[in-house]
């Protein structure tokens, strides 16, 4: 190269006025300005706009950062040497820099999703696989920090080239966060804003210190199951939609039917005349009950409409001839079952015409079928000699079943414990068989009045 070639290219670069950049694309970060020889011009314009940061690295060395504004880079501000001193170095100018425009702008639209499904733990399910997938935004907030460790002497840098990175973090974060909040498997879709705001806060110091980087939203927008939990889930949920196990079994009766009719061949055509042939002759009932009764089936919900059920007919006013405690006379089978069920230990006789004899009530299945099964007889009192190690809010110790009755009824609201050789663990002494026995026997009735009335004549 010609002396004044090189004279011509060195003065263009000393002479450059303005130091701008105009971004218009939407995925660069770091753009570079190309200052030729990397020579700074002394009292050119350094503009930086709104969203953008610059930075100013003098000989290789990182030496200031530029927000918005306009600056001039002079000798009293930048270690920048006269023109003319590059004489002296035959041209070869001592002084070197580069200017790195960092656009701090939000970079949005930025995509996360699980490349492999992580196991988490649900208290319903079990061990569940889940695929999770959204959308997060960041910005640089710290030039200087991204440059030293991101970007190096890069002078195009894009968000492709640090997504990869940011991605793994993400998703290194969401599997970590899922599985310490325990929440169940049904209940993620009503959690995704806070689980989104839980990983940006324990992501955001990490990705600030190693990269210069802040996330400022991340959003989850679908977290799934494998696709035989879902179908699981889809027959539950059809399940509690129809509610009735009579009107599902007719369901898929229904669709066996379609199936085995779509299948045309030998041995679907077997199968689907059996099933054809079995499921008919049930639907076939069905209709027939359907017409007769007036009402419309439906394969897919049973009988449709049609008239109520008629009530059995009222049973007849028949009147027995009846001789116990109570007394005497004719009377209905209910009345009857009343006087039985005041004074079961008494001698109730019943005659009606036709009947050889008398016969006690409960040979009458008219009358026994409506008195009320008699109660249970009290336990047996426990053995004194039974004893329980108890612990209560009174006392502790071994106590016997009659102390620990005591106890709890001074004090049925408060947690008394019992446990004895056997029980795997402490247990209330309420849900002991012995103590729940006593607790619940009251005091025996008391004997009839009056002795049976005389049998009848005959």
């Amino acid at each position: 190269m010609s002396i004044w070639n090189t004279l011509t290219n060195h003065a263009k670069s000393q002479f450059l006025e303005v130091i701008e950049w105009l971004d218009n694309t939407q995925d660069t970060i770091v753009y570079r300005f190309p200052v030729f020889n990397q020579k700074i011009t002394d009292n050119s314009k350094l503009v930086v706009r709104e969203s953008q940061a610059a930075v100013f690295i003098s000989e290789g060395q990182l030496s200031e950062v530029f927000g918005p504004g306009t600056y001039t880079l002079d000798t009293r501000n930048a270690p920048i040497a006269s023109f003319f001193q590059s004489i002296a170095y035959k041209l070869n100018y001592p002084y070197k820099g580069d200017v790195y425009f960092v656009n701090t702008k939000l970079f949005r639209e930025n995509r996360w999703g699980t490349a492999n499904p992580f196991m988490m733990r649900d208290a319903e399910f079990g061990p569940v696989r889940v695929r999770a997938f959204g959308i997060y935004t960041f910005r640089i907030t710290d030039p200087a920090t991204f440059l030293r460790q991101v970007v190096g002497t890069d002078g195009l840098f894009t968000t492709d080239e640090i997504n990869g990175q940011l991605k793994r973090q993400v998703v290194s974060g969401l599997a970590t966060a899922i599985g310490q909040a325990r929440i169940p498997v049904l209940d993620l879709a009503a959690n995704y804003m806070d689980l989104g705001d839980t990983i940006r806060e324990k992501l955001n110091p990490r990705f600030q210190e190693s990269y210069g980087i802040t996330l400022t939203a991340f959003d989850i927008e679908n977290i799934s199951l494998p696709p035989e939990v879902e179908k699981a889930l889809d027959q539950r949920s059809k399940m509690g939609v129809l509610g009735d196990l009579n009107a599902y079994t007719k369901l898929k009766a229904a669709d066996a039917i379609e199936t085995a009719a779509a299948n045309q061949g030998i041995g679907g055509a077997g199968v689907g005349m059996g099933v054809g042939f079995g499921m008919g002759n049930t639907m076939g009932g069905m209709m027939g009950q359907a017409m007769n009764q007036g009402g419309n089936f439906n394969p897919h919900a049973g009988m449709q409409g049609g008239p109520a059920p008629a009530p059995p007919p009222v049973p007849g006013e028949q009147k027995l001839h009846y001789n116990g405690p109570a007394g005497q006379g004719q009377f209905t089978p209910a009345e009857i079952a009343q006087k039985i069920s005041a004074n079961r230990s008494g001698n109730h006789l019943l005659w009606a015409p036709g009947w050889a004899s008398w016969k006690p009530w409960a040979e009458v299945s008219e009358v026994a079928g409506l008195v009320p099964p008699a109660a249970a007889p009290p336990p047996p009192v426990p053995s004194a000699n039974v004893t329980f190690h108890y612990h209560g809010p009174s006392a502790q110790g071994e106590k016997s079943v009659g102390e620990i009755v005591e106890l709890v009824k001074a004090e049925p609201d408060a947690s008394h414990n019992v446990w004895k050789q056997g029980f795997d663990s402490w247990k209330p002494a309420k849900d002991v068989p012995e103590i729940a026995a006593a607790l619940s026997a009251g005091p025996p009735p008391p004997p009839p009045s009056g002795g049976p009335p005389p049998p009848p004549p005959e």
